[in-house]
């Protein structure tokens, strides 16, 4: 059975992470399955936004330690590898992609959310980077995404004590968008998927775009991708419909051309 199971709810795509037994651990296997998913949605231009969850009680308590203990170094750098090219080409995708953290997301699973544009969490949330407790650093994206979502004074007080969050408390920090009683978070994040979905595309996408190209560079130069991006979204029809359903007043109908 596969690892990730991939569903369809209108335009919004659901992946569920589905080793329950192993609270969702991040092994090779689940990881190539994850990039496979994640290769199919790409070129679908009926999905308009991605939800990634977990099932059980858990997102995903870590990556793997069981395969992870026998390692030499060299294929421990390419398992980071590995993840860093699958969690890039989650982040590189040009739909909106919401984590939806029902349980433990620890080392590789707070670093799989990290990855997707913003977390909602049910109040049975934990999340936490505690490689440190194995004698290791994070390996997916911890010492990076982290510290661009929370402030790199954040993001070291939780790498280097390796001490779990709460929902509440990675609200408050602004690690997670909002916070859900557990029966309402899928619906929730579903719900924010079907609100993009009816929203431009090229549009939602371009904006995406340069907003992530957008934060590590000098701000002349983000303002001067904008400008450009700007210029070339009024060649598109999608944005004559929507302007035309505006002063029209009824809804629009994006095409996504």
């Amino acid at each position: 059975m596969s690892p990730v199971r991939s569903e369809r709810r209108g335009a919004v795509a659901l992946l569920t992470l589905d080793r329950a037994d192993a609270l969702n651990a991040l092994d090779r296997e689940l990881i190539h399955d994850l990039e496979a998913r994640l290769a199919e949605l790409a070129p679908d231009a009926g999905v308009r936004a991605l939800v990634l969850t977990g099932a059980g009680r858990a997102f995903a308590a870590g990556a793997d330690i069981a395969q992870m203990r026998g390692m030499t170094p060299a294929e421990a750098e390419a398992f980071s590898r590995l993840g860093h090219r699958v969690f890039g080409a989650l982040e590189a995708l040009p739909i909106p992609t919401i984590a939806a953290v029902n349980g433990y997301a620890l080392g590789g699973g707070c670093e799989l959310a990290c990855a997707c544009d913003w977390i909602y969490a049910s109040t049975k949330a934990r999340f936490g980077q505690p490689e440190v407790n194995l004698g290791i650093i994070p390996g997916f994206g911890g010492t990076s995404r982290l510290a661009r979502r929370v402030g790199l004074a954040r993001a070291k007080e939780m790498v280097l004590t390796g001490a779990p969050l709460a929902a509440e408390e990675a609200l408050r920090i602004g690690l997670v968008n909002r916070v859900f009683p557990p029966e309402e978070l899928l619906a929730g994040a579903l719900a924010a998927g079907e609100a993009i979905a009816v929203k431009g595309p090229l549009a939602v996408a371009t904006a995406k775009r340069i907003m992530q190209e957008g934060q590590d560079i000098d701000p002349r130069v983000a303002h001067a991708l904008e400008q450009h991006a700007f210029g070339l979204v009024f060649s598109t029809e999608d944005r004559a419909e929507g302007m035309s359903a505006f002063l029209e007043k009824r809804d629009p109908v994006f095409q996504g051309r």
